[in-house]
């Protein structure tokens, strides 16, 4: 296992793409040797309304995939989702990390 974890990639995605996006990581562990999976919600400009509760609610259900490892790998990562998952509604960013550890 790699110890130079000092990025983490957060995806927000839609449920819809969920088992695809999970499917490559599993595939490319290089890039991803483990990750964690939250319900969310997406608000805002960028929140594509997709059902008539959605509508009303004004957000939507998304689901928030957590990468954590090195940040050249995270990059990419990036690039090679980027070009397999070609969809607006897919929002990612990169975020130091300060510390990594397990008890």
């Amino acid at each position: 296992m790699n110890s130079i974890f000092d990025s983490m990639l957060t995806l927000a995605i839609p449920l819809a793409l969920t088992e695809e996006i999970c499917d490559f990581l599993l595939l490319n562990p290089q890039w991803a040797s483990g990750f964690s999976i939250v319900d969310a919600q997406g608000m805002g400009q960028g929140a594509a309304l997709q059902t008539a509760i959605e509508k009303v609610q004004g957000r939507s259900k998304r689901k928030l995939i957590m990468v954590v490892g090195e940040q050249a790998q995270l990059f990419e990562l990036v690039a090679a989702l980027g070009q397999k998952i070609k969809n607006p509604d897919v929002a990612y960013w990169v975020t130091p990390v300060h510390r990594f550890g397990r008890f």
